[in-house]
């Protein structure tokens, strides 16, 4: 297995940060961060580079849950989805796949969380 999804999508690059917010929203996630990696590789080495945006969605039931199994899962919390301009109106949208991210995690109670994140994760490509 991968250890992303991912969809691209013909618009401009704003236009898909705002629906792939308001899809993790209709999935139960929220963006607790977002980092514009263009603005701070051209901030701090110089470099013109893609817009890159990541985007740290929070579905908080199942970060809950998965953190009263394995107290250290928040070094792989939140789930990661991109927003890469991959050439003018082509952009692509990159889910992790938690289920393959949190396969050194030997607990199953997480590894049955990752799999329903996973699915969401999966919708919310799928309503882009």
């Amino acid at each position: 297995m991968a250890y992303y999804n991912s969809k691209t999508l013909s618009t401009s690059f704003d236009d898909a940060v705002e629906k792939v917010t308001a899809a993790l929203f209709t999935e139960g996630f929220g963006v607790i961060s977002e980092i514009d990696l263009h603005e701070k590789i051209k901030h701090k080495l110089g470099v013109d580079f893609k817009r890159y945006r990541i985007l740290g969605a929070c579905n908080p039931a199942y970060s809950y849950r998965a953190l009263q199994a394995e107290d250290k899962i928040g070094v792989m919390l939140p789930c990661n989805v991109l927003v890469i301009e991959q050439g003018e109106g082509n952009i692509e949208i990159a889910a992790v796949n938690p289920s393959e991210a949190m396969g050194a995690v030997h607990n199953e109670t997480v590894r049955q969380v990752a799999t329903e994140v996973g699915e969401k994760l999966r919708k919310v490509l799928d309503r882009l």
